[in-house]
Order: structure tokens, then sequence, then C-alpha cells
């Protein structure tokens, strides 16, 4: 498979020189509104726009010099975007923060003023979408997700841009996707998802992946907590599972887990053999620093991220020497390989 020129060009600013996707992610909007109005005890909508950039603004030049490429979103994160290393490069997010809670499937939606031509304009290096989806959900409801997807696809196409998809998996039923009965279910709703969106027909460059397992019920993991959904043997089985219906280049997830669950996840992925591109981590580096900058501001959010936020970015780097470069995918040696 040949990327075209600016396709190539994109994933090679995202990727740092072994061609791995070590990036951070900060474009959560109601993920960060939310815990920092607690942390304060104010309402999310007493949050202002000026804490929501200069958290992200904070973050960014601190921990960018540690990233091969750092996500934000357009609307509190374009600030930030001007503050990053200099070898860091940007993917902007298109979606709207949450999903449609007024009908039944959690349908996205895009921001209103923003398409991937903006997107590039405003100096992306890569698009990023989220989706919630499941394999489980109801046909007609998935199958406008489908089509959702491949409309931003060819729009990426269309300006010559990386398509970042990041799929995020739930229960239809309601159920609690951090729990048991969830993560017995998880592993085939990983793979299917990754098999659906490896499709051509969605021109997705890059998949972004949840961890197929949830190591709070897996038996050996230091992360365990119990009961049991799967032996060590049968989750590193499930990581291999899904790693082979992916049809592109994949990276994984924090999705909100502690720095030291995802590193542990990293090291079980690594154990099992699995050739992933890297991670776009988040909360996982930052979230801890909520609070601090809650009591304390900026100054001590920035004391703070230079101590243990770049110890977590770090230990997450440390992760990657077992991942392959994302060209490597398409059979290449280098990223010129794939280039059209």
């Amino acid at each position: 498979m040949k990327l075209s020129p600016g396709k190539q060009k994109g994933l090679e600013a995202v990727s740092d020189a072994r061609g791995i996707i070590a990036a951070a992610a900060m474009d959560q909007r109601g993920a960060l509104r939310t815990p920092l109005a607690k942390a304060r005890g104010i309402k999310p909508e007493e949050v202002s726009d000026r804490e929501m950039s200069e958290f992200k603004s904070a973050v960014t030049r601190v921990l960018s010099p540690y990233a091969s490429a750092i996500l934000l979103d357009p609307e509190w994160g374009l600030e930030a975007a001007k503050l990053r290393d200099k070898n860091c490069g940007l993917l902007l997010a298109y979606e709207k923060s949450g999903y449609d809670n007024t009908q039944p499937g959690r349908r996205p939606d895009l921001l209103p003023l923003i398409s991937a031509r903006r997107l590039k304009e405003m100096g992306a290096d890569a698009v990023k979408v989220l989706l919630y989806y499941t394999p489980e959900e109801d046909t007609a409801i998935n199958d406008a997700k489908h089509a959702f997807i491949e409309r931003i696809g060819a729009e990426c196409a269309a300006v010559d841009i990386p398509f970042f998809l990041e799929f995020v998996g739930y229960d239809p039923a309601g159920g609690d996707e951090k729990g048991f009965e969830f993560a017995k279910k998880k592993p085939e709703i990983v793979a299917r998802s990754m098999a659906e969106f490896s499709k051509d027909r969605y021109l997705v460059d890059v998949l972004k992946v949840e961890i197929p397992v949830n190591l709070a019920f897996a038996e050996g993991a230091k992360s365990f907590t119990g009961p049991k959904a799967y032996t060590k043997k049968e989750a590193l089985e499930h990581y291999r599972r899904a790693a082979e219906c992916a049809g592109r280049p994949f990276i994984y997830l924090s999705a909100g887990v502690s720095n030291e669950q995802f590193t542990e996840s990293l090291r079980w992925a690594a154990e099992a053999g699995i050739k992933f591109s890297g991670v776009l981590c988040g909360r996982a580096t930052w979230k801890d620093g909520i609070p601090v900058y809650a009591k304390g501001g900026v100054e001590a959010l920035e004391n703070w991220l230079e101590k243990d936020g770049i110890a977590n970015i770090k230990a997450v780097n440390e992760c990657l020497n077992a991942a392959t470069p994302w060209y490597a995918f398409y059979g290449a040696h280098s990223a010129a390989e794939v280039a059209s």
C-alpha cells in the first residue's frame, strides 16, 4: 500500500526518529472541565475558557519535549499548540466533546465551524476523530456511524492529511464500562471494531484503540483487583487476537486509567509480541495535576508537571522500546518507502 505525499508527511511529523508515535493527548474538554470543577467545588460551566486554555498550555509547554506529537482541540488548545516543542507534531480533534444524549446509540457530531481543511490550515499534521462504537449496537445506528466515518475519511483524503480514528467501546444496555461484566466482553468489542475500521472504505490511516483487556480483572496483573475475567495467558491471547484484526497501523490509548495501569498494559502488549506503533496517552500522564492546578494555579501545576508529569511520560516512553514503526505495517523500512 502506498500513501499520498501529504499523509506520509503528516505521519512522519507525528512520529519520532524511529517511526514510533509517542504522542500526548490534551484534547479533553468535558473530561477536563468536570474534574477541574469538582476539585474547585464549582459547577463545570463555571470553569472559564482562560482556565481551560491555561491548563492545556502548561501541559503542552512542559510535556511536549518528551512527545513526538500532541493532540489538542481547536476550542481551547490553539494557544497551547503555539507553545509545543519544535520537534513535536500536532494532531487536532474534529469531533464535539462527548456524544448526542438526546437519542440512543451515543451518536457523534463534529465541531460546526471546523473542517479537515480548516484543521490543516490551523497547522494540524493529522486529524483525530473519537467515535463511541460497539458491534453490539443496533444495526441501523452502526450503519449511520459507518457512513459518518466514511465521510470524514473522504474529507481527509481530499485535503491530503492523515486520519486517526479513535473508537471507544460501550454497553448499549447502559452497563458500567469499567466493571467486571464489560471486561469480559471488551476483547471481542475491541477486536471486531479494529476489523471494521481497518476496511479500505473508511480511509483511516491510524487506529487509536483501547487496550483489549482490563487489567483490573486480569489474574497476575499488578493492577488486578478482582474478580477474575481472564488469566494472564488468556489476556495475552486477547491482545494477539485483536492485533490480528488490524488492517492499519494502530496505537493504544490510555482511556483515563492510572499511569501505573497503562504502562503495565503496554508491558503486557510487549510480552504478547504485539506490533503496535505507539500511544496517544492523555490523562494517565497529567490527570493528577488537576487538583494541583485547582488549588495552586498554573505555577503549581507547572512545578508538578516538571516532576511527576515528566516522570509519567518517560515511564510510558520506556514501554515504547517494544513498539514497531508505523511504516513497518506496510512492509517498509522507512516512511519514504510508503510514499506514492
